[in-house]
Formats: C-alpha cells, structure tokens, sequence
C-alpha cells in the first residue's frame, strides 16, 4: 500500500472501533453484556493486527529506494536541486583551494604584494561564503525533496504519523504509542472484567424492575426501543463488512502476488535441473530474489488473514446478538398486541353492556324523567369504567395508578370543591321528590319555573306580579348545591299539584247569628269554588298517594270561628289554583261579602 492509503484504512479501523460505544449505549441486558465484552476483546485485537500491518507496510516502504517509491522516474525538481549541488560544491572546492593557496602566498609576499593579496582573499572569502549559503539552501530543499515520495508522503513521515495515530486514541482502548510495540488489547485485565460484572449487575437490575412492569406504554416503548437496538447492530455490522471488504482488497493483490512468486520458483527450479554452472549462479540469484519478495509479502498476508478471521468472529457475534434481539422484539410485539387486544374486547364489552342498559332503559321506562335520569347514570358509569380500564392498562404498576388517583382526587376535591357538592346536589334533585323542568318553585324570595337543570346549575325563569303570577323576564341561576344550605330553602309543588292554601279574617258585625254566619259563609266559598272543587279533589288525591298518607284531606274549604278584642271573627281557609289565584280570591271575596250583607240586613230587619 502507498503510504496515504495506509493512513486512510488506519482511519477506517479507529472509526470502526469506535463503534465500540454504541454497542455500549444498546446493551441493556446481562446477555447483551456479555456479547459486548467478546466484541471488545475481538475489536482491540483487529486495532492492534491493523497497526501492525500498518507499520510492515511503512517499514516495506522505507527499504525501498525513492527511485522505485517514485515509479523509477526521479523528478525534475529533484534532478535540478542535485545538479545545482554538485556545481555549487565543486565551485566551493575550487575557490577553497585557490584561497589557501592565497593565503600561503600571503607568508612569503611583500609588503606591497602582501596588500593585492589580503584584498583577494577577502574577495574569495565572500564568495566562499555565498557558495555555502546556497549550498545550505540547497541541502534544506533536498531535505524536503527527499523526504516525500511520489504520493508526498515518506517513509519517516509515515512511521512517525502511524504513532501520532496511536497516542491519539484514549488510554484505556489505544494501541501503544512505540513504533513497533505490539498493541495491548484494550479492556483486559482486571478492569475490563470488573466493569463488565459492575455492568452486569447494574443491567441485571434494571432488567428486574422493568420486568415488573406491564402497562401497553412500557410494553410499546419497549418495542420502539428493541427496534432501534436491531438497526444500530445492523448499522455497525455493515461497517464491519466495509471494513472486511477493506482488507481483502487488501490481500487479494497480495496473494495474486505470492501466485506468481510461487510460479516462478518452480519454474527457475525446474530450470536448473539440467543448467550450466554458469546458469545455476544466475539462477541462485533469482531464486534469492524471490525468496525476499515472498518473505515481504508473507509479513503482510499473515496479519491481513488474521484480519480477516477476528472480523469473521465479530460479524457472528453481531449476527447472534440480531437474532437475540429479533426473537426479543417478535415476543414484545406479540406481548403488546395481547395487551392491546384484551384492552379493545374490554371496551366493546363495556360498551355493549351500555347499549343493553341504554336499550332496557328504553323499553321498560316510561316516564321520561326517570328515563332520563337512569341515561344520565349510564353515562357517567360507561365513561368511569373507561377510563379506569384505559387507565390500568396503560400504566407501568399498580401502586403508581393508586398514588395518581389518589394525588388526582385530592387535587380535584380541594381546587373544585363547589363544583363537586353541586354535582351531589344535582342527584337530590332528580330524587323521587326532586324538580324538573317546568315545575314551579320557590328559592328563598325568588318564585319561578325551571327552564333548565344541569348537572351543576339550574335556571328559573321568574315568575312576579299580584293575584295571577306571570314571567318577569328574567331568568335566575342557582347552584345545585342549594339544597345543602339550611338558610335558603327550595320549595316545589308536587307534581300533578297546582295549588295553594289560602287563608282570610273577616270580622263579622255584631247582633247576628253567628252559627248561620258560619254555615252561609262556608257555602258561600263553596259556590266560589264550584268551578274547581273537581280539580281541588283530584289533586288533593295525587298528594295523597304521593306522601303516602291521609294528610291531604279532601280539599274543601274550612270556616272557623274565633273571638278577638274587636268582636267575632271568621277564620276562612280554601284553596286556590296557582294559575287563577286572583279570580278565586276575587270570587271568595264576593261571595262572603254577599253573605254578610244578607246577614246584616237581616238582623236589622229582626
């Protein structure tokens, strides 16, 4: 090899190396450990054989003459330095001759010869000293000329480059930095072992905690994570295939060569069994000459196969690790797709078991308020077992999904605490005895119709005015959570109910009978309220029925008598319908006061 091809393949093998540390970054298992430690000893071994073959070839070079490193052209540039060197030292010879002669002249010369001669050897000094001054620039030239080859890089330079390579790489996985020092294998000895069973250990244990873990985000993460380890060895053994490609390119030549070697050694050997004395010498000499060149080639091809078996190794340790993790990632797809499967039949089985409430629903209640209520709990059920079911599968243990429910509940109890007694709330109102839409109801001083009952609020649309009630315009919110508050009270009528007691004081004069004031008074609201005694004993009957009692009494209004300090009075209490409160208060009061007119009227009369 020349000598920029033996740095680049040196080149290619330390970044080979260095994949040494990707490998490092996927082992994650004891097995994988393993694995990795085998490589590592098999890596610093193929370094090591490519330093050394590195320097055969540096030193295959360096016993080459620089005619034949040059293809036996020497360049130009070489032949003119050479040239000007000779003419340069021949002219130093001669002036250097001429100047001693001088200066021996110079002893035996008078005073006035001695002067001429004096100047001359000053003048041949100074040419002496510009002759060694280009001599010297000269020899500097050549220094470099010599030095690099055809391709610009010598032997020297190249030995010298090869241990700068070496000392580069970190301590504990470089080559020696000696020229020619064997390289130790990186790892070995005791550190190497400790910090594979330190690995081991660390590994083991995190293998044994994730072990534990069974939610479908480790189980798809693990996957993903399995899958990327299988392209990272696939990317490092396709460099360890361009770097076994490398050298048997390497040795091809090389073995083509030693062919060839091998074929004229048996040829001359056959030659000289029926050659001359004078032939034989001849012949003597090539074989020696092959012997060298096979010898040569031998101290390259050896380390080349060495080359090529360590990287065999390598590639099948690569291979077995692929299939490891292969068979690893086929059991977790497979795991996570079981995972994922029991996780959809459960959905559809919850929501099936919703469709047959929501079907039963539909089919055996008819009451749309009960209806509703009973849609309303099958949806809250459906969506809580969701994302309990959702929840438990998705997450790595059990006590995280606790302590999250946990931290998750009290957070929403503190930070929605009026929002949570308002939901309460809103189920005491749906109760056997709650509200419902259109129902007429009183909160505090507020008198109105539901229009609207969410699960947090509901609105009424108030209701003002004297007698006959009728919408205000506007509409009042309320929080659900109204009915746990003791000083507001929510009042309701019941439904199918739609009517009030009232109660009057009339002050009956003096001088009249008071028991036949009692009874014309009563009749009196009863032709008042003929019109609606029907609908007063039906409704009367509802409550009944609805409070499960004997309370409710049959609607029919009531006259009492009673002293005060101003004389007798008469107590009346009836019923009125809430939509026609003020025609029936203006018929009761018609009606008695005909009554006690005609009582008067009749004891004036007596």
């Amino acid at each position: 090899m020349t000598a920029p091809r033996v740095i680049e393949v040196l080149d290619q093998a330390i970044d080979w190396y260095r994949t040494l540390g990707l490998q490092q970054q996927a082992a994650t298992e004891p097995r994988d450990m393993l694995i990795l430690f085998d490589n590592r000893q098999t890596a610093n071994q193929v370094l090591s054989v490519a330093f050394e073959i590195a320097r055969t070839d540096a030193d295959l070079l360096s016993k080459q003459p620089a005619a034949s490193q040059q293809s036996g052209k020497t360049s130009g540039a070489s032949q003119s330095l050479t040239q000007l060197q000779d003419k340069f030292t021949a002219q130093g010879v001669a002036v250097q001759n001429e100047l001693e002669d001088d200066r021996r002249q110079i002893a035996r010369a008078s005073a006035r010869e001695k002067t001429a001669l004096e100047a001359k050897v000053r003048e041949l000094q100074g040419e002496l000293d510009l002759i060694n001054a280009r001599k010297s620039l000269l020899a500097t030239m050549a220094t470099f000329t010599n030095r690099a080859d055809g391709n610009g890089l010598g032997a020297t330079s190249l030995k010298a480059q090869i241990d700068a390579m070496a000392i580069a790489l970190p301590a504990t996985s470089a080559p020696a930095a000696a020229a020619g020092a064997p390289v130790p294998a990186a790892g070995t000895g005791s550190t190497a072992p400790a910090t594979s069973a330190a690995s081991l250990t660390s590994t083991t244990g995190v293998s044994s905690s994730a072990a534990v873990r069974f939610g479908i985000w480790d189980l798809a993460t693990n996957a993903v994570r399995l899958s990327e380890k299988i392209a990272t060895i696939d990317s490092i053994d396709h460099r360890t295939a361009q770097l076994q490609t490398t050298f048997a390119d390497i040795r091809r030549p090389i073995i083509d060569r030693l062919k060839a070697l091998s074929a004229r050694g048996d040829a001359l050997a056959a030659q000289a069994d029926s050659a001359d004395s004078a032939t034989l010498d001849s012949v003597r000499t090539q074989l020696d000459s092959l012997s060298s060149q096979f010898k040569q080639a031998s101290s390259l091809l050896i380390p080349l196969t060495k080359e090529g078996v360590l990287l065999n190794q390598y590639r099948r340790n690569l291979g077995n690790w692929r299939d490891t993790v292969r068979s690893q990632y086929h059991n977790a797809l497979e795991t996570l797709g079981i995972r994922v499967g029991v996780l959809l039949a459960l959905l559809v089985l919850v929501f099936a078991a919703a469709e047959v409430w929501r079907r039963a629903v539909m089919r055996y209640i008819q009451d749309s308020r009960r209806r509703y209520q009973f849609l309303l709990l099958r949806r809250i059920a459906l969506w809580a077992v969701v994302v309990v079911i959702v929840g438990f599968a998705f997450a790595s243990e059990l006590g995280s999904v606790v302590t999250f429910a946990g931290l998750i509940t009290a957070g929403l109890a503190v930070a929605m605490q009026s929002v949570l007694v308002s939901i309460v709330g809103y189920f005491f109102l749906i109760g056997k005895y709650g509200i419902r839409v259109g129902d007429r109801v009183q909160i505090g001083d507020v008198t109105g119709e539901v229009i609207e009952l969410g699960l947090v609020r509901l609105y009424l649309m108030e209701l003002g005015g004297h007698g006959l009630l009728g919408p205000t315009g506007r509409v009042v919110a309320f929080a659900n959570s109204i009915v746990f508050q003791v000083s507001t009270g929510l009042f309701k009528q019941i439904h199918g109910v739609n009517f009030v007691w009232r109660e009057i004081v009339v002050a009956l004069p003096a001088g009249i009978d008071y028991s036949e004031a009692k009874e014309r008074i009563a009749a009196a609201v009863a032709v008042a309220l003929k019109d609606y005694r029907d609908d007063f004993l039906r409704q009367s009957k509802e409550i009944q029925r609805a409070s499960a009692s004997n309370t409710g009494g049959d609607a029919q209004p009531r006259v009492q008598l009673g002293f005060s300090a101003s004389g007798v009075e008469a107590h009346i209490r009836y019923p009125v319908h809430l939509e026609n409160s003020g025609e029936i208060d203006e018929r009761v009061s018609r009606e008695v006061m005909r009554a006690i007119n005609e009582l008067t009227a009749a004891a004036k009369s007596a």
